[in-house]
């Protein structure tokens, strides 16, 4: 007896739909994985690391294609980026799109095993943000719309959806309630053509959810309510109670798409973390107890209270490691959201699906030579702190910020940590721990209490393009000498 073949595929699609709207589907965890470090750990090595922790998702902000190779054959599932900075040109023409997609997901892209699998594209990091203004509006839908097309006429768009990352200040409330949660006014058109084309596509809406700056930003937000804590006091709206800070911000994005007609959409939280430094309450101690609450109420399947028993569908953890070149615009704690240190060690235990377990540290880093840059304590020292915060302008000196881990250390150690962290920055060059005479390199730890001063990475981003420079400079050297001892007299 032969089977209907349409028969089957449509029990298939049935099934599969029934599965996806069951309740109680825990949200799959992944990190997100950004490089903006002077130092960046090397992407095989940090490869290395997402398999020993069993890291099975990874969201990109761009499509470095070192990255990208070390990704293949892993079964990592990968979300691509697309900068702002590239919105306009894709938006103006398809051409660039199809080429983008060539050059950085059919030639990396495979669902076998053996190339990388990519899921997402995701158009943009954040472009609506409130301190862009419009600089980037009215290309992100046009941006989108053709790469989806690039990935159609590549046989991919089956495979592999259309995102845009949205920062949690799209959407507002009045009196901090979800049930007046909407859309920015300024964007409201332009949200709505993006929804529009995420629903066409079944792509989710993802969402950057940020507990910690809720909590800087918003005096009616305890520390106890961002940390999951049971005895945080509720806040009531109507008759639905907010336990924590994670569920009111999803609840305010809840009612912004019901308002804007998709009271259905997927939604998927894109970034979502905890500072250990740079700032008051940014300490790891206090991470790890976020971490664990946001871990426990995921597990719990409960949902929130206007998506019972439908919490979000993916989760992002912000950041996989230290970025010492991020921007602290918003603040000094912005170059430490990693779980891991800049150098791959880890901070504390997080539960990525496989319960609570200490994290594997990165192995066999390599490290430049054990030596820092400290003040030398013989010189006259009545100009170094004018030497200490021209270092730090080029340097990162965050974590002498209040409440950092290096805020309480004492002049002239203060001074010594910002010449070690310029020091390493230019790769221990020993015309960088100068400073007009004040600095002294040694290969004693100067490191006190909390504080670390750190030694730099052997494998620097830095080292190797100074390295790549010097190779070219001694082959055309060596290629001019050559010539010179052949050549006829």
């Amino acid at each position: 007896m032969a089977f209907n073949l349409r028969l089957i595929q449509a029990l298939l699609v049935l099934a599969i739909s029934i599965f996806h709207s069951l309740p109680g589907v825990e949200a799959a965890v992944g990190v997100n994985w950004g490089t903006t470090a002077s130092h960046p750990l090397p992407p095989p090595k940090v490869v290395e690391l997402l398999k020993s922790n069993n890291i099975t998702k990874v969201k990109l902000f761009d499509a470095d294609p070192n990255v990208l190779q070390s990704l293949s054959g892993t079964n990592i599932y990968v979300t691509v980026g697309i900068p702002n900075s590239m919105l306009r040109s894709l938006n103006s023409s398809k051409k660039a799109a199809e080429s983008w997609v060539h050059d950085n997901l059919t030639r990396y892209f495979s669902d076998a095993g053996t190339g990388v699998r990519i899921e997402y594209i995701a158009v943009g990091d954040e472009p609506f943000l409130q301190s862009y203004g419009d600089q980037f509006h009215p290309f992100i839908v046009g941006a989108a719309i053709n790469i989806q097309t690039a990935l159609t006429a590549a046989k991919l768009a089956n495979k592999v959806r259309v995102v845009v990352p949205c920062s949690s200040d799209t959407f507002a409330s009045e009196s901090s309630l979800p049930s007046k949660g909407h859309f920015r006014p300024d964007i409201n058109e332009t949200m709505i053509e993006l929804l529009t084309f995420l629903n066409k596509h079944r792509s989710p809406f993802i969402a950057n959810i940020s507990p910690f700056l809720t909590y800087r930003q918003n005096k009616n937000i305890t520390l106890d309510f961002s940390l999951f804590k049971e005895t945080a006091h509720p806040l009531n709206d109507s008759h639905k109670a907010y336990q924590n800070s994670f569920d009111l911000t999803y609840d305010t994005l809840v009612t912004s798409l019901s308002k804007a007609g998709f009271p259905e959409m997927e939604i998927a939280v894109g970034q979502i973390g905890w500072p250990t430094d740079g700032a008051t309450n940014a300490t790891s101690s206090i991470a790890e107890i976020f971490m664990k609450g946001l871990t426990e109420h995921l597990h719990t399947k409960s949902g929130t209270p206007l998506r019972p028993h439908n919490p979000p569908t993916e989760i992002y953890v912000f950041s996989l490691l230290d970025e010492d070149q991020r921007s602290i615009a918003n603040g000094n704690f912005e170059r430490h959201w990693g779980i891991f240190t800049f150098d791959g060690q880890a901070k504390y235990p997080v539960n990525f699906g496989q319960g609570l377990k200490t994290l594997v540290n990165a192995q066999n880093v390599d490290y430049l030579a054990s030596k820092w840059c400290v003040v030398n304590n013989n010189m006259d020292l009545s100009n170094a702190s004018a030497s200490a915060l021209e270092a730090c302008s080029v340097a990162d000196c965050s974590a002498m910020s209040p409440g950092g881990s290096c805020f309480n250390i004492t002049w002239p150690g203060n001074i010594s940590y910002a010449f070690n962290s310029y020091y390493q920055q230019h790769d221990q060059r020993a015309d960088s721990c100068n400073f007009g005479g004040l600095g002294l390199i040694t290969t004693v730890d100067p490191s006190m209490e909390k504080c670390r001063f750190s030694v730099g990475l052997q494998t620097s981003l830095a080292c190797s393009l100074h390295g790549s420079f010097l190779i070219y400079w001694i082959l055309l050297l060596t290629a001019a000498i050559s010539l010179c001892l052949w050549s006829p007299t």
